[in-house]
């Protein structure tokens, strides 16, 4: 099972034995069979044990006693501790997935989950960068001194000159390729393309796409390859394209604090690797992509997620207008 928090491995523990082995039969399923990562995982069971914690409080001590109204109930408890339409819909979303999950198991006698519903989550239009200060962003290695490494990668070992070239490489892809975290740091150096200026991705579910980037990214790869990754390379980098200080692969947390800390020492917003997703996704289209070519580039399984961006191109273009138009 998925290492969950403190509290929730003690609920774990503290379940009936067949509960708590269904619970650990659902994450293998999640990790093996339907190659959820393990922050998904982790999500997933966190949910589960809270709703089978409930189940129990309210008698139920084998599975097959379990039914929409436990469900439910379970639900509205979370309501009224003050949990938002987000959360609520993605826990009535583990509870449908785990309870299609046991009966097809054979441990539930019917899919009772299946006529759960939850609130529609109200979706926030995502925090994009303008076109200058996304530039201003990703050559900011170029201009001022890197943050260092967060201390879970000390910088002890690593040369000094190569991680602005690291972190220019990091910051490039992000933009140019729109692709989340955890897949930048995955990248390995065959997954590059030079000739063809284009990356092979693996993304949610072990999808594979290929991604282009453009020219300044391309420069910033040869300067990495070429002086940056050779002075910060070590036993542990295997094929790693993006290397930590003590020359692993880069984690996804210390990414985000790299962008973070350049985006606040460069005066701009707060800034995460997913704003700067986000905000190619936004100019792209704002460029007059297509949007099924931006919902391809992003490695999106449904057409719905890609077009919230139209929805800030819009947003931004009311905004314009009300500021410039005499009649606004």
């Amino acid at each position: 099972m998925s290492r969950p928090d403190r509290g929730t491995r003690a609920m774990h523990q503290a379940l009936p034995p067949a509960l708590r082995d269904a619970v650990d039969d659902f994450a293998e399923h999640l990790s093996r069979v339907r190659n959820r990562s393990a922050h998904t995982v982790r999500a997933y069971v966190t949910d589960l044990v809270s709703l089978l914690d409930h189940a129990v409080r309210m008698g139920c001590v084998d599975l097959a006693e379990l039914d929409l109204s436990v469900l439910r109930s379970w639900l509205a408890k979370q309501r009224t501790t003050g949990a938002a339409r987000t959360s609520l819909a993605r826990r009535a979303a583990s509870a449908r997935a785990f309870s299609a999950w046991a009966h097809r198991a054979g441990l539930l006698p019917a899919d009772v989950g299946a006529a759960l519903a939850s609130p529609r989550a109200h979706r926030e239009l995502p925090s994009v960068l303008r076109a200058d200060q996304a530039a201003a962003l990703v050559e900011a290695p170029s201009r001022q001194a890197p943050p260092t490494d967060p201390p879970a990668e000390p910088g002890a070992g690593a040369a000094a000159e190569a991680v602005p070239l690291r972190d220019r490489v990091l910051l490039e892809l992000l933009y140019a390729t729109g692709v989340r975290v955890s897949e930048a740091c995955g990248l390995d150096v065959g997954d590059v393309d030079h000739g063809r200026r284009v990356i092979r991705v693996f993304g949610k579910g072990g999808r594979e796409r290929s991604v282009p980037y453009g020219v300044p990214a391309q420069r910033a790869l040869d300067d990495w390859l070429r002086r940056g990754r050779p002075a910060m390379v070590g036993a542990r980098s295997g094929d790693a394209l993006l290397l930590g200080a003590r020359g692993g692969r880069l984690n996804p947390t210390t990414a985000r604090q790299i962008v973070g800390a350049y985006a606040e020492t460069a005066g701009l917003p707060r800034t995460s690797p997913h704003d700067l997703r986000h905000s190619a996704a936004t100019h792209l289209l704002e460029g007059g992509a297509d949007l099924r070519a931006v919902q391809e580039l992003l490695g999106h399984s449904s057409l719905a997620s890609t077009q919230i961006y139209t929805h800030v191109s819009v947003e931004r273009l009311r905004a314009a207008y009300r500021q410039a138009h005499p009649r606004a």
